[in-house]
């Protein structure tokens, strides 16, 4: 098995250097020490990127060698065109099997899929860079396009590239839907210089325009896999993309790259592909000011370890477990899927469920989710004299949902209500807020009331939801449990004792009061004649 590991060329000569300037100014130095410790860093990992390349070039050059027995290369005749200079993915898996000594073929579509993206063979219909073992047809790369020539292309040369493929009215040169993207992006970023870029392509267009057809065939098919590797499909490995340890390096601010198109950049441009180095300046007391903020921003903010994301997650897990009906059986079940409908009749019932109240507990938001919950914590508000803040709340929930017509006047009576000076139900808003709403109200929308709502919401969850919690209302509904089996049991003989105790008597005494009913009078009747005999008794 072969493995492949590639990065960028870097020049690091300048950023080394002691008396590099700087906006015209030198910068601090770096010691002896560090300087040699870098470039021997650097020198090890330039080493260990061409000897990889060279690897792969070896390769390259034995398949395309006729007379050691390399990959065939032919031109396919089809209807009314050639395609030349292409082989197929069989025949390079069968070629690297053979001469790699690998045994497995799916090994081998792996090693050639590796190169492949990397450049150096590509299929010549597909901007994805895989090896199929098929019939599908590829094509060797030029050497000038070889990721060993270190390119580090410019948006600009792909600007270049795409204006000029929508130049030529060629089906084989349409662009696919993300170079169209790409492209729109780059015209907007390059908005200034976008006429030079033309001009470039339009010259570009001439020069290929001049070139044999076969000829030029091959080198659209190279220069498109060229990008394909430097731009690749969303999706794709970008086998380009920059080394971390580069992050780790100075940067050399004077660094100019490799341009393919002769064409390079005074400065660097907004990407829509890749993010801009930012230019190295002077720091200014305004910056500095700024990373105080920031850090301190940082310093303030709320960060957890994985290990306690991970335990808040099992708490709530475990917490809704019970709630949960793809985990835990509903009790008593569900109705749409048996007979039985004794969820609906608790849910009809007055007094809510002990499951159900357990659930107020979890938070704030439960308990107004649920309209019992909700009207029991009104009657507990109501027992403190703070109901105003839940109404006010639930009639600013009420005014999201209003239709548009009916908004403006529904705005001026929760003003009017809870917040006008010498309002019936005043609530407690501090001067922020209320200055806020009043600003809101001359204009009124479902939104008008947000601020004070916050301010709402947050003053019952802190201080009225804690007390209804401990409170003898809540504690009574959730330590409520059901009578025991053995008590409903002997009640239930009890009643039926007393039925059949009553049934007798009422029988007797209507036939002391009415004997002269005869035994095929009707039920109705005889019930009738009974009860106004227990009148009189």
């Amino acid at each position: 098995m072969i493995y492949f590991h590639f990065g960028h060329h870097l020049n690091i000569c300048g950023c080394l250097n002691k008396n590099r300037k700087v906006d015209g100014k030198k910068s601090p130095a770096i010691g002896n020490g560090e300087m040699w410790h870098l470039i021997a860093c650097e020198q090890d990992r330039r080493l260990r990127i061409q000897k990889h390349h060279l690897k792969i070039e070896d390769i390259i050059t034995k398949m395309q060698d006729d007379k050691t027995g390399g990959v065939p290369i032919r031109t396919v005749k089809s209807f009314l065109s050639k395609i030349p200079s292409v082989v197929t993915g069989t025949d390079i898996v069968q070629w690297l099997m053979k001469n790699l000594s690998i045994e497995d073929p799916v090994e081998a579509i792996h090693v050639g899929s590796l190169i492949a993206a990397q450049g150096y063979v590509f299929p010549i219909s597909d901007h994805v860079l895989t090896v199929k073992d098929d019939g599908t047809f590829y094509r060797f790369q030029a050497p000038y396009f070889w990721p060993s020539n270190c390119w580090e292309p410019e948006n600009t040369d792909y600007a270049i590239y795409l204006c000029k493929r929508t130049m030529q009215n060629k089906a084989r040169l349409e662009l696919a839907d993300y170079e169209a993207e790409n492209l729109a992006r780059l015209q907007r970023a390059f908005a200034r210089k976008w006429e030079f870029i033309f001009m470039q392509a339009e010259a570009q267009v001439k020069i290929d325009r001049k070139k044999d057809k076969t000829e030029r065939k091959i080198l659209d098919s190279q220069e498109r896999a060229f990008w394909d590797v430097h731009r690749p499909v969303p999706g794709c490995v970008n086998t380009t993309e920059m080394d971390i340890r580069k992050c780790r390096r100075l940067k050399n601010p004077q660094k100019v790259k490799k341009s393919v198109y002769g064409v390079t950049e005074e400065s660097q441009s907004q990407s829509p592909v890749h993010i801009p180095s930012q230019p190295i300046r002077k720091t200014t007391k305004e910056d500095i000011r700024k990373q105080i903020t920031f850090l301190n921003a940082q310093i303030d903010r709320h960060c957890l370890k994985m290990s306690k994301v991970a335990e808040s997650l099992i708490a709530y897990t475990e917490q809704y477990v019970e709630y949960d009906p793809l985990i835990t059986p509903a009790e008593p079940s569900n109705p749409w899927v048996s007979d039985d409908i004794a969820l609906w009749d608790i849910e009809m019932s007055k007094e809510p469920s002990q499951q159900r109240v357990k659930r107020w507990g979890f938070s704030f938001d439960e308990i107004l989710k649920d309209q019992v919950g909700r009207d029991q914590f009104l009657r507990f508000l109501e027992s403190e004299f703070s109901s105003e803040n839940l109404r006010f709340w639930l009639a600013v929930q009420d005014l999201k949902k209003q239709p548009l017509q009916d908004v403006a006047k529904r705005v001026e009576e929760i003003w009017q209500e809870f917040l006008a000076p010498g309002a019936p139900s005043a609530i407690n808003l501090d001067s922020h807020s209320y200055e806020i709403t009043s600003q809101n109200v001359k204009d009124g929308g479902r939104y008008t009331f947000e601020d004070a709502q916050e301010h709402i919401y947050k003053l019952m969850k802190s201080d009225s939801y804690a007390r209804f919690l401990r409170s003898n209302a809540y504690q009574d509904l959730l330590l409520a449990k059901k009578k025991p089996e053995s008590e409903q049991g002997r009640r239930t003989s009890l009643e039926k004792f007393t039925r059949s105790v009553k049934s007798p008597k009422v029988h007797l005494l209507g036939a002391m009061c009415c004997p002269g009913t005869p035994k095929s009078l009707p039920r109705s009747s005889a019930t009738e004649k009974s009860k106004a005999a227990l009148g009189q008794l």
